[in-house]
């Protein structure tokens, strides 16, 4: 009874270890690759599988994610003999588990040396200060030199990244003091620039003020000019008008006396006016005859009215 208990405690075990040999379970997004007999078999995808106890075994296990490869700093030396120190990291992907687990040794190892000897042939090709501006060119070639070799590995290179360029002390020394005299020339640039803008400006400003204030100065001497010339017309037209008015009453009957009366009142009220702004007056010897002094005032009008073709003393009935 005992030995019977002790052979199946044994078959038991014999078929758990059995079981852990050959039972296998693949996580999502890998395969296995399986050999029996020490050749290739199949390659196992995610689930569950039974293999063969003591034939088959799980050679090589490949994860079908995307990797990341930390490429380390190495110097390279650019064609105008410069050497910077540069880094970068590499991301790949398996697209075939089979030949990445016999068409090479170490992809991993290899992706990485082949990346750094990439990198150090493309930036020979180019000057320092170019290297800087060229990142995204760098990174194309670096990856197609990958990717033309990786295809035998049956893996994707998907792209390559370079994480940081320096160079020596003394070139970023050199660097520095180029960028801060060129920032100090585009500074000195747009000063002289504004200044120039500046002058123009107040250039422009003076003369169409000038402009302004000739045109201006230009329009007022001609509304003057106009204001004259219609004053000096209305003037005229006014006393064009007083003149046929007086000419008028001097026709009607009792306009010659009256003439006479309005003149010897001027005549009286200017010698008045005299008399009180002045101590020295030149006074006329018929200064008593108004009479006569109206006489000849008269003359004058009727010397007129017959420069307009009549005659006063004609025209005008005699009083008595």
């Amino acid at each position: 009874m005992n030995e019977s208990l002790i052979v199946v405690a044994v078959f038991a075990l014999i078929v758990i270890v059995l079981l852990v040999k050959t039972a296998v379970v693949v996580p999502q997004r890998s395969e296995y690759i399986v050999e029996r007999l020490g050749k290739y078999t199949g390659s196992l995808g995610a689930g569950f599988h039974i293999l063969i106890p003591f034939l088959d075994k799980v050679a090589y296990k490949r994860s079908l994610k995307e990797e990341v490869l930390d490429i380390a700093s190495q110097d390279c030396i650019t064609t105008d003999n410069v050497s910077v120190s540069v880094d970068g990291v590499l991301y790949l992907q398996v697209i075939d588990s089979r030949l990445s687990a016999y068409g090479i040794d170490n992809y991993h190892l290899a992706a990485s040396q082949l990346a750094q000897t990439s990198l150090r042939s493309v930036i020979g090709k180019i000057e320092l200060d170019r290297t800087f501006e060229e990142r995204e060119s760098l990174n194309r070639q670096v990856v197609a030199a990958i990717d033309e070799a990786a295809q035998n590995w049956g893996v994707k290179v998907l792209r390559y990244e370079i994480k940081d360029i320096t160079p020596p002390k003394t070139v970023m020394d050199a660097m520095e003091k180029q960028m801060r005299a060129e920032r100090e020339k585009r500074a000195a640039i747009a000063t002289s620039e504004g200044e120039r803008q500046s002058r123009i400006n107040r250039a422009e400003g003076l003369k169409k003020e000038a402009v302004q204030v000739s045109e201006g100065e230009k329009q007022k001497r001609i509304n003057e000019a106009e204001g004259r010339a219609e004053e000096i017309k209305l003037v005229a037209e006014a006393t064009a008008q007083g003149l046929r008015m007086v000419a008028e009453a001097l026709t009607m009957n009792g306009g010659e006396t009256a003439a006479n009366l309005r003149v010897a009142e001027k005549y009286i009220s200017a010698f008045g006016n005299l008399a009180k702004e002045n101590n020295t007056m030149i006074i006329p010897s018929n200064l008593g005859d108004i009479s006569s002094m109206v006489a000849t005032a008269m003359s004058v009008i009727d010397h007129t009215a017959k420069g307009n073709g009549f005659t006063l003393s004609e025209s005008m009935p005699k009083t008595v």
